[in-house]
């Protein structure tokens, strides 16, 4: 049976049992911050086991996607650890319990895959005498072969909360595979292969360490895919199975190596197939290489394989080709992974050569260090070094820990930690020099204290009456300030946004009946929204009643701008590929900005066809609704979150007719026809990972266009011709410009040949050498080496050193023929020690050489130079 056909089995078995047959949750998790991966088949359902969530019904199977990599120096030297992997799991959010779990998962076993029941052993937790009745009295199964173990082995718990005993079904696969005849269960050989781990959730364990019965009891299930694979298809370990073999073959048909031949190229071997099965899929769910969370993870991965590769001199980049296979053997089942092929396999490509570099580098350095720490008989590497491979070169420290066992050496990983801790605290201070004083923070604090809240009432009204609750100036409370003061005010409740989610703050005024001031800013500071204001008129005093006015202009092109990020994430995604999220933006009144993960530049088409789908929502005039819900409600119609942003119990999702759904906390426009126009004006990268588009919409988007207009029709007019000629003007330069540049270089070989006459007659004699010492005015590199050569032609034997002078630089060339090379002059040393006194450098070969110097003034020195440097050659 292949691995496929046991997925589709274990699925149709319990939805025969009645269970709802769930997809995989992607990898990366949507709504736990607490995980890094899904890891296990349970993890995206914690809310259901915990009851916090109502589940969509209430017997549940999957075979859901893992990865963990807190075992990952294991993978490929044992025959069960992968990073990535299949869990196939049965679930009861307080359906059946014990009995149900067991007779299924022992009926499965023996009945639909034909394992022979009496290799069958089973361990339960020590005190589940319910568990061993089951299993005796009620499956059959024979004492002798029910084995009672303790905590670490039986039972599952993390921290407090729900948690219970579990028993897990093991099959015993003969004495070969055993370490001896007297081998028994809980031996760590292969012998006896734990195949399903049935967890009982029957406990809330207390912060007092009591264990109270829950009134909802929990089953939860797993079994490994490929250890049954491996099982089914009697193979020694998960490596020999269909789900890795196609890979492990690819592999081998492409280096000169034999599977099963040499151990350390079947670990390279091994280590490269399992880990192009996480970056494939951690890529397909999103997860981008990066330098931190998840994205270093497959970073990390990618790196580990690159570097198995070239031990098996493998020509990089070569993973990427190995990301077809991937879809071939998994795409069945994964049917989304098909359509992310060529994306992932450009990323994998990508980070390959990227990496290639560092890693052939970092090699070199970390070898050094080895050999000069093996002469001081040291077996540790320095933390400091450690941390310079990493911050400098980019060389990740595991890879240093692994490199390092190889050669018997340990890394001093508490030096490393220090290194890295001095960095984070130097980057803290230089931020705490930017940040907000710490004096004005406890202040707004303070204040929140004693006034409250304030009350934004900012998304339906535009100006109303409030009062001043406070005024802050340079740094204190004060009860009043004049015409010229620039203060913070803190409102009782206030139209004014304040600064958040990329959005900028408002702006406008405030109005009492003794003053007035300018809004140059909202700003949040405490979780108070505060006002940065100057005073323009009279005095402005705490506890007045104020009339509070934002800006309405400049409130509406904010809008506009904000709506348009929306529509421009969904048209990424479109354009671009799911894995597109945001990762930053700005917006303001004039123009938005808008960083996204992405592997790759955007190319011109691409960002063509993003304009113009936003466009066309603009012309559609869609709906832009805004309503409060709760979290769980939200994403129930499909709103995308934010990862890393904190939403409350309430959130608002702003929707945009059928084509957008965002949580979000900014203002909009009521319709995208309000928008006018959206033009990208420019795309970039900003990080590894990340690109960056800048565009405009409403009146600046004409701005813009009307500015280039100007520009195409003054570049017309200065070629004489109109914009519609501007292309054939550009095209009878450029030809211009050609023929006027190989009529120059003519008239320089012309030149450079009558000085060439002219020079031949200066050769002087020096130790013995016929040597051709001048200078030039105003010769380029090119026209200079062609003199030289002509000079040295005409010279039987002899040493031509050439200077150029130019307005702010120095140019040599050194040319020996090749009788007077093999007497020991050597062009790239002369030329190397002329260039200095010239305030430059250079070098080449023995029989010519170039060179270059900051100081034209200097040319007969360096002539000078090089007149010594021939007469000293012994």
């Amino acid at each position: 049976m292949n691995s496929s056909e046991i997925r589709q089995h274990f699925l149709d078995f319990f939805a025969s049992k009645d269970h709802k047959i769930l997809p995989s949750a992607p990898l990366v998790p949507q709504d736990d911050p607490t995980l890094l991966w899904i890891n296990a088949g349970m993890a995206p359902f914690k809310k259901y086991f915990d009851g916090s969530a109502t589940p969509p019904k209430r017997r549940i199977a999957t075979s859901q996607k893992c990865i963990r990599t807190n075992d990952i120096e294991n993978v490929g030297k044992t025959a069960r650890h992968q990073t990535f992997f299949e869990m196939l799991g049965n679930f009861s959010f307080g359906d059946y319990f014990k009995e149900e779990a067991i007779r299924w998962g022992y009926e499965f076993l023996k009945d639909e895959l034909g394992l022979d029941e009496s290799k069958f052993w089973i361990s339960i937790y020590k005190d589940d005498d319910e568990a061993f009745k089951i299993w005796h009295e009620k499956i059959g199964v024979p004492k002798d072969r029910i084995v009672r173990m303790g905590k670490d082995e039986n039972f599952w718990e993390i921290g407090t909360g729900p948690c219970g005993p579990c028993s897990e079904i093991h099959y015993d696969r003969g004495i070969e595979y055993g370490c001896d005849e007297g081998c028994e269960l809980g031996c760590e050989c292969d012998r006896y292969l734990e195949v399903w781990n049935l967890v009982f959730t029957q406990y809330n364990k207390t912060e007092d360490g009591e264990y109270l019965d829950l009134p909802q009891k929990n089953i939860d299930t797993g079994v490994g895919l490929e250890r049954l694979a491996s099982l089914l298809q009697d193979v020694e370990s998960n490596f020999e199975t269909d789900l890795f073999q196609p890979l492990i073959n690819y592999i081998t048909d492409n280096c000169d190596v034999e599977y099963g031949a040499e151990e350390q190229a079947d670990i390279a071997v091994k280590v490269i197939a399992d880990h192009i099965r996480s970056v494939t899929f951690a890529i397909g769910d999103g997860a981008l290489p990066s330098n931190e969370g998840r994205g270093y993870v497959v970073r990390r991965l990618l790196r580990r394989a690159v570097r198995y590769a070239k031990e098996l001199d493998l020509e990089i980049p070569f993973l990427h080709t190995i990301v077809p296979l991937v879809v071939e053997v998994m795409g069945e089942h994964y049917t989304k992974l098909e359509d992310k092929e060529e994306q992932i396999k450009k990323i994998v490509k990508q980070e390959e050569k990227r990496f290639q570099k560092t890693l052939a580098q970092g090699m070199n350095i970390l070898e050094d260090i080895i050999a000069e720490l093996k002469e001081k008989d040291v077996a540790e590497i320095p933390g400091q070094k450690v941390f310079t491979l990493y911050d400098t070169y980019g060389f990740p420290k595991e890879l240093t820990a692994e490199i390092a066992a190889e050669h018997g050496f340990t890394i001093d990983e508490s030096g490393f930690e220090s290194a890295m801790q001095e960095q984070r605290q130097r980057a803290r201070e230089a931020r705490e020099d930017h940040d907000q004083g710490h004096s004005e923070l406890e202040l707004f604090k303070d204040i929140k204290d004693d006034v409250g809240e304030v009350d934004f009432v900012g998304y339906e009204e535009f100006e109303l009456e409030t009062e001043i609750n406070s005024i802050v100036q340079d740094e204190e409370e004060v009860e009043k300030i004049s015409e010229g003061d620039k203060a913070r005010i803190v409102l009782d409740k206030t139209p004014f946004y304040a600064e958040s989610g990329g959005q900028i703050g408002d702006q406008g005024i405030i109005k009492t009946e003794t003053g007035q001031a300018q809004v140059l800013d909202t700003v949040e500071i405490a979780e108070l929204t505060v006002h940065e204001v100057e005073v323009t008129g009279g005095q402005i005093k705490v506890a007045s009643k104020v009339i509070a006015e934002i800006n309405d202009r400049l409130r509406k092109a904010t809008a506009k701008n904000h709506t348009a990020t929306h529509l421009l994430h969904q048209a990424l995604k479109d354009v671009l590929g799911d894995h597109v999220n945001q990762s930053g933006s700005s917006v303001t009144p004039e123009r938005l900005r808008f960083d996204f993960s992405h592997f790759e530049a955007v190319t011109e088409e691409e960002v063509r066809e993003i304009e113009n789908r936003i466009n066309h929502r603009v012309q559609e005039n869609l709906e832009v609704n805004v309503d409060l819900m709760s979290l769980d409600e939200a994403k129930e119609k499909g709103a995308v979150a934010l990862f890393g942003e904190k939403y409350g119990s309430q959130v608002r999702l702003v929707t945009v007719g059928d084509y957008s759904s965002e949580l979000c906390g900014g203002t909009h426009i009521d319709a995208t026809g309000e928008i006018g126009l959206f033009k990208i004006i420019n795309e970039s990268g900003v990080a590894a990972g990340t690109r960056r588009i800048e565009a405009v919409t409403g009146q600046s988007a004409l701005n813009y266009v009307q500015q280039r207009e100007d520009l195409i029709s003054e570049a017309a007019a200065k070629l004489k011709g109109t914009p519609d000629e501007l292309l054939d003007k550009i095209d009878n330069l450029q030809e211009e410009v050609k023929d006027l540049e190989k009529e120059i270089t003519s008239l320089k070989d012309k030149l450079a040949a009558a000085q060439t006459n002219d020079l031949i007659g200066d050769t002087e004699e020096i130790n013995g050498v016929n040597v051709i010492l001048d200078s030039v005015e105003d010769l380029d590199a090119e026209g200079l080496r062609k003199m030289g050569d002509n000079l040295a032609n005409q010279l039987d034997s002899g040493i031509v050193i050439l200077g150029s002078k130019l307005p702010n630089k120095v140019l040599f060339v050194a040319k020996v023929t090749a009788d007077l090379v093999d007497e020991g002059y050597q062009a790239g040393s002369i030329i190397s020690e002329v260039a200095q006194v010239a305030g430059g450098g250079g070098g080449g070969r023995p029989d010519m050489a170039q060179a270059g110097g900051s100081k034209p003034e200097k040319l007969s020195a360096a002539l000078d130079k090089a007149k010594e440097v021939i007469a000293e050659v012994e």
